[in-house]
């Protein structure tokens, strides 16, 4: 017993200091050393075996140790197998995985996230300037949208709408204040963007496009002096009103396939002879393009004649083109599934365009690929998010209030399980979509491109839109599906699939960019090996790659043994900043962390190159660095905002959630392992004692969903930021007005039932609260408080109808 006792405490203790400190060859040598040690003198290793098993030992650590010896016996070996399988980069993919910087997700796949660099971000806060915007024109302007006048009578914004967006600068929000324009931090961006998506669709996206990847984010980056001084000023007042053409027929998510064409020539332009291109485009889905006035144009560049005296394919290149200028064909509109914002298709022939026209001048032809990722990542981080937040906030207040004021069987819709069910999931996901905008709005404001968090947050959220607005619906029932004025759901459910569809479609962003792009930009050690293996010195490209390799064997070797030594003691030993009710959450992500990089490590090495078309399988990956990194936000939001007690069962249910899905997609990737024995090798590693997370119960999901159910500042914070209103008038302020009569009501619905109070179907209410009035067992404020609350309801409950055939 003792023998065993030892051979196993032997084993801890190595797995322990490989997991804790790293495996560097000395720390290798000892803990394997010190293991064979045990094991031999308590006799569990001995004879034959033993003295095979030492000098493997020996032979290992001399192979590792001599440097010319693990040239030849592993490197160089592995330096070929590596130029085999990967393909080689092309130039559209370097740029991609070049765009942008590394954040916190290259922590999380790492597998040893530093918490307190999460922690000392600083929080996503509004200056107060931008809350006076946000308080004051913002405000007026969603008191201003009615969206079934915008969608069903003008399919347009009214007139006296867009020239309030012009005159208050809302197509300003990011130019700088010294060109006109309002220079809000990404936070201010975004929760402006939020109030009114929430108020309209149309109007959100309206302001949303020029604000994110378009002419005016590009003209700030690459634009030439005399292009920022001419266009920026007139973009912030809503003079130019611009658009920009990427999307075409043949080159939808594969934009960098345009077949757009740009040919470098001489022209006449203003009574002169000027170097510029000869473009030909058909491109569609354009936002904003029929009322454009400035057309940012994409297509690849090409100079036959060596005019630029370069090679003849330039690459893509971005330009600023009036949609005044001879051949350009412009104005159709699209309709998608019934959204008023201005979105259409547009085109040209033969249209020429000076060299002053390309964005940043002559010199920033051909370098359009690397202009738009670099911009994408902040746009694609805010506009999208922020409007799938919007939907969470505003279906979590709307349908938590309707499920307390509608009854069925002479109860609110909201006490019964199944009901409740989709109201947790409405408010869990909603803190958990608000959580990840604001930790993508903190960084932007600190200057991170986070390309790869931009695509996870523009996914998570769009994705989580569905599923509210579908929950939101269903609890809803006729209410929701019934069109017309007074109808606050319909819209935002048709409009759900623009959001999964634009700025990268979801399906492609899942499967192929989320976990292709990630690997390689967060890895510490992948890019310095292919960098290695595709220099042309052997020499050079042997000792590059040697020295990459064994750092990256180093922290393999680490994140397996933390993932082991983690999934044995279910994460007790992990790291955490905090002390308080989220610590364990903290030492579970970092299990999780720990392991989804081991595994990630082993896929490459299986795969290599052919990982990108194992979809299914980077899809999975994608869904575990996805919910590692809306965990950290949630984490982080429950401490940016003092830790408070009403928020704490929404921090628990999120974090489950999130722990319980990436507890699924490491399943799912292990139980479709290319190699079964592998497989099954990597499961004993990281699910040593089995899949431990569950999904949130039920005990913890009803104080979830009590949240949106009752009035309160747990309420008031998840869905904070909301334009409300109490106006029984408006379709949503009805909704907000019987919550709060119903809410008052509530005492006196109670001394009611205990005195019987139940008019039958022919009786008149009224007449009966008078009599009990009258008999003085209520007081009249107490009457008309019911009377007011009811009447609230009943406007509440009411749907839309329409003339019919008959009149």
């Amino acid at each position: 017993m003792m023998t065993i006792l030892s051979c196993l405490l032997a084993l801890l203790a190595a797995l322990w200091l490989l997991a804790s400190f790293g495996p560097g060859l000395f720390l290798s040598i000892l803990a394997i050393g010190g293991v064979l040690s045990v094991f031999s003198l308590t006799g569990v290793l001995g004879g034959s075996v033993a003295v095979v098993v030492w000098l493997l030992f020996l032979a290992g650590m001399l192979v590792f140790a001599i440097t010319p010896l693990r040239h030849r016996l592993i490197s160089k070996p592995l330096l070929g197998y590596v130029r085999a399988v990967l393909p080689p980069m092309s130039g559209t993919e370097r740029t991609a995985i070049e765009a942008g910087t590394v954040w916190w997700e290259g922590e999380l796949f790492r597998g040893k996230p530093d918490w307190q660099q999460l922690l000392s971000t600083p929080e996503a806060r509004l200056s107060a300037e931008e809350q006076a915007f946000i308080d004051g024109p913002t405000e007026t302007l969603c008191a201003m949208l009615d969206d079934w006048q915008i969608t069903h009578e003008l399919n347009d914004l009214p007139e006296h709408v867009w020239q309030y967006m012009k005159e208050q600068r809302f197509f300003g929000m990011v130019i700088p204040r010294e060109y006109g324009g309002l220079g809000f931090s990404a936070m201010g961006h975004s929760e402006v963007v939020t109030k009114l998506s929430a108020r309209s669709v149309t109007g959100g996206v309206t302001v949303m496009v020029p604000n994110s990847l378009g002419p005016a984010e590009l003209l700030m980056h690459y634009g030439t002096e005399a292009q920022k001084d001419y266009y920026l000023p007139r973009l912030a007042v809503g003079e130019e009103i611009p658009c920009f053409a990427l999307t075409g027929p043949t080159a939808g998510s594969d934009a960098a396939a345009m077949p757009d064409t740009g040919i470098v020539c001489k022209g006449e332009f203003e009574g002169r002879e000027v170097l510029g291109l000869r473009v030909s485009w058909e491109k569609r889905y354009i936002t904003l393009g029929p009322v454009a006035t400035v057309l940012g144009l994409a297509f690849r560049a090409y100079d036959p004649d060596g005019l630029l005296g370069g090679e003849e394919d330039l690459g893509i290149t971005c330009a600023l083109i009036p949609t005044s200028t001879p051949g350009v064909n412009i104005g159709r509109r699209h309709y998608p599934l019934n959204q008023a914002f201005m979105n259409g298709p547009n085109s040209g022939k033969d249209v020429f365009v000076p060299m002053d026209w390309v964005i940043g001048g002559q010199e920033m032809v051909g370098q359009g690929w690397r202009m738009l990722m670099e911009s994408l990542s902040a746009g694609r981080g805010i506009s999208l998010p922020s409007n799938g937040v919007a939907s969470g906030k505003f279906a979590a207040r709307m349908t938590g209030a309707y499920a307390r004021v509608r009854k069925q069987f002479n109860l609110p819709i909201g006490k019964f399980e199944g009901v409740e069910e989709a109201l947790t999931r409405i408010a869990g996901l909603t803190y958990m979509m608000d959580a990840g905008r604001r930790l993508t709005c903190a960084a932007l404001d600190q200057g991170e491109k986070p390309s790869v968090v931009s695509a996870m947050l523009k996914y998570h959220n769009t994705e989580g839109m569905r599923k509210v607005i579908n929950d939101a619906m269903d609890v809803h029932g006729g209410k929701g599906i019934c069109m017309g004025p007074g109808n606050y759901l319909g819209r935002a459910y048709q409009g759900v699939p623009v959001g999964i569809t634009v700025e990268g479609a979801n399906i492609l962003t899942r499967s192929m960019i989320i976990f292709g792009q990630g690997a390689m930009r967060c890895h510490p050690w992948l890019v310095r090996e292919i960098e290695a293996a595709s220099l042309e010195d052997a020499k050079a490209a042997l000792v590059q790659f040697d020295d990459a390799l064994m750092r990256h064997l180093s922290y393999t070797t680490g994140n397996g043994a933390r993932a082991l030594w983690h999934g044995l003691t279910r994460g007790y030993f992990a790291a955490s900043p905090v002390d308080d009710e989220s610590a364990k959450y903290y030492r579970r992500l970092a299990r999780m962390s720990a392991a989804y990089a081991f595994l990630a490590d082993f896929a490459l090495l299986f795969l290599g190159g052919g990982l990108k078309r194992r979809e299914k399988l980077s899809g999975r990956f994608a869904d575990g660095l996805t919910y590692m990194y809306i965990c950290s936000a949630v984490l982080k939001r429950y401490q940016d905002t003092g830790r408070p007690e009403a928020d704490r069962a929404l921090m628990e249910w999120s974090a489950r959630y999130c722990l319980y899905e990436i507890q699924v997609a490491l399943d799912q990737i292990l139980r479709n392992f290319p190699s079964t024995a592998t497989g099954l090798f990597l499961r004993a590693v990281i699910f040593p004692l089995g899949r431990r997370y569950r999904t949130p119960n039920d005990q913890l999901g009803h104080r979830v969903a009590q949240v949106i159910l009752e009035p309160g500042e747990a309420r008031d914070r998840l869905t904070g930021g909301l334009y409300v209103t109490t106006d029984p008038d408006d379709a949503a302020g009805r909704v907000e007005d019987a919550f709060l009569k119903v809410v008052e009501a509530g005492p006196v619905e109670k001394k009611l039932r205990a005195l019987n109070f139940r008019p039958g179907p022919t009786e008149d209410a009224g007449a009966a609260l008078t009599a009990l009035v009258t008999e003085g067992r209520l007081t009249q404020e107490e009457a008309d408080c019911y009377r007011l609350a009811q009447e609230a309801v009943r406007r509440v409950i009411m749907v839309d109808d329409h003339p019919g055939r008959r009149g």
